[in-house]
């Protein structure tokens, strides 16, 4: 299942309540919270590496047009 941005909003207020108002019945509440961060990290090295892939193809495209403007391209 995939969540998406205001379901993980919604499962991480939900488990702040249950954090505030003490022990329940399910999952820990903590364990709860643990998974929600490990989502945003994992949300930020994704956007970590697609800036780092764009700025890859970036320098790649320079390279071609130097070698291309310089006549050493085939």
């Amino acid at each position: 299942m995939i969540l998406d941005a205001n379901q993980i909003i919604a499962i991480r207020q939900r488990n702040d309540e249950e954090l505030r108002s003490g022990p329940s019945h399910g999952y820990p509440a903590t364990m709860i919270h643990n998974l929600l961060h490990t989502i945003e990290a994992l949300k930020q090295e994704k956007r970590k590496w697609k800036k780092l892939a764009q700025r890859r193809g970036k320098a790649l495209e320079d390279i071609s047009q130097i070698t291309l403007k310089n006549g050493n391209g085939s």
